[in-house]
């Protein structure tokens, strides 16, 4: 090999161990940035010797990341679905809290049962009337509180899909700038770790799948068959509203369902094209697990009205008079079931604190004055009633026959299993989503290996080098002769 020719081979040598060194350095820099690919430069040997600096290539495992955005979904999906679960059973109680629906059921019948002890006590009276105006305002209150899960799930749903659509034109953009770099040689890794980045955000929202296009461009599709984005990117409607009250419903028309580049498209089941994923969840939060809570809640909210709307139980009453609890102060219609929840109120007839008589809980709703003092006839008759045990006509109803007390503490109990059993899938799709990161994870950035890989670079430095150096002395003596 002649001198020139060493010199060209050994200066390549150097550009080549430049390169690397740089790309080393990025990967070291980089190791925990999100989205970073890990870089590696392709050498070749020249034909005439020496070394040619190829592409730098970005290195990643497309198969794991896109196993990895599955599991981002579907962890997303059961975190939302835990969390709702957890606030209506929190919005109910534990048996044991004092601030709970069964402690207020409870409250109701030990104040009954002092009364009925002594009737000619007003003060034992009148706690029996505030007992029964507290268990009213807590299906109130519990009603409320499941309204506004329902109406934060909607307002989160707009705030997902204004992201949604923001994250695809974006990704949308990357792919022409990303097709145009390739198209004109230049390196598009950077490009390529801001698209993976979006995308990852994409997938906490919705389960994707990728596939790689022409170019370096990419599509996105929901597993369920939903396009996101080939070539253009998909556009998701929703309409957010302020205010939710349970009469208002998907079917009804009165909450806003999804729309794929204007086409109506399913929000419930596996199948529907955007399945799986926090969207999908905070849509059954809203339409589904609520839902069934407040049907769950008018049932019991029913059976509590229409076990003392009964002129059998009080002979005061006639037909079509409102018992001891009203539907909003009227007596109630059993086709006006829903929301009934939110509407219960003791009768004003007999509480004391909005200018009844709370007597009235002795002598009958219906009394036209004070009775006799000692008779509490009514009063356990009241108390017996309240522990009755009965099924509901409600289409919410369980079919069992139980107490007042009862349908509260079956109705907390099947709310406890099923969280119970969220739990158990958050927690299996939280440790299949960490298994998949750490996979991912370990075919990233390894700074121990760039460093080694640096070791070896600086020693190819070294080679080169020395041999610029051999080549300068021998044309030094070339020169002197």
């Amino acid at each position: 090999m002649t001198l020139s020719a060493s010199m060209s081979a050994a200066l390549s040598g150097l550009n080549a161990t430049k390169r690397q060194t740089d790309v080393i350095s990025s990967n070291i820099a980089n190791a925990l940035t999100e989205g970073y690919g890990r870089r590696s430069v392709s050498l070749s040997v020249r034909p005439l010797g020496g070394v040619q600096v190829g592409a730098i290539e970005r290195v990643v495992n497309e198969r794991v990341i896109g196993d990895r955005r599955l599991a981002q979904a579907a962890a997303g999906e059961a975190q939302t679905r835990s969390d709702a679960l957890t606030r209506i059973e929190a919005l109910l109680g534990a048996p044991d809290d004092i601030s709970s629906l069964t402690s207020a059921y409870a409250r109701l019948e030990g104040a009954l049962i002092e009364a009925a002890s002594r009737p000619d006590v007003p003060a034992r009276l009148d706690s029996a009337a505030r007992a029964g105006v507290n268990l009213a305002a807590k299906f109130e209150s519990i009603s409320d509180g499941i309204q506004d899960l329902r109406l934060e799930a909607d307002q989160q749903i707009s705030r997902e899909v204004t992201k949604l659509n923001s994250a695809l034109e974006q990704v949308a953009e990357l792919n022409a700038l990303i097709f145009s770099s390739n198209s004109s040689g230049q390196d598009a890794a950077a490009l390529h770790d801001q698209r993976q980045v979006l995308i990852d955000s994409i997938a906490e929202i919705v389960p994707i799948r990728q596939v790689q296009r022409e170019g370096g461009k990419v599509a996105l599709f929901t597993p369920t068959g939903g396009i996101l984005l080939e070539g253009t990117a998909a556009k998701i409607g929703f309409s957010s509203v302020n205010m939710i009250t349970p009469d208002m419903t998907l079917g009804s028309g009165a909450l806003s369902g999804l729309t794929l580049n204007g086409n109506p498209v399913r929000t419930d089941g596996n199948n529907a094209p955007f399945a799986g994923g926090s969207l999908h969840a905070l849509f059954a939060q809203r339409d589904e697990i609520a839902v069934s809570a407040q049907a769950s809640l008018d049932m019991m909210a029913r059976d509590l009205v229409e076990r003392f709307q009964d002129p059998a139980l009080d002979t005061t009453l006639g037909v079509g008079d409102a018992g001891l609890f009203t539907d909003g102060g009227t007596a109630f219609v059993a086709t006006d079931e829903e929301g009934l929840s939110a509407r219960l109120e003791f009768n004003i007839l007999a509480d004391p604190d909005r200018g009844g008589d709370s007597w009235r809980l002795r002598d009958g709703l219906g009394a036209a004055a004070s009775g006799p003092v000692g008779n509490a006839a009514l009063l356990q008759s009241l108390t017996d009633r309240l522990n009755e045990s009965r099924s509901s006509a409600s289409t919410a109803t369980t079919g069992l026959s139980r107490s007042a007390s009862g349908h509260a503490a079956d109705f907390l109990s099947g709310l406890a299993a099923e969280r119970e059993s969220g739990e158990v899938e958050l927690s299996y799709q939280y440790a299949r989503y960490d298994t998949l990161l750490s996979t991912e994870l370990a075919g990233g950035v390894d700074t121990d290996r760039e460093l080694q890989q640096l070791l070896v670079v600086e020693q190819a430095y070294a080679a080169n080098a020395k041999v610029i150096q051999t080549i300068d002395e021998l044309i030094q003596r070339i020169m002197a002769i």
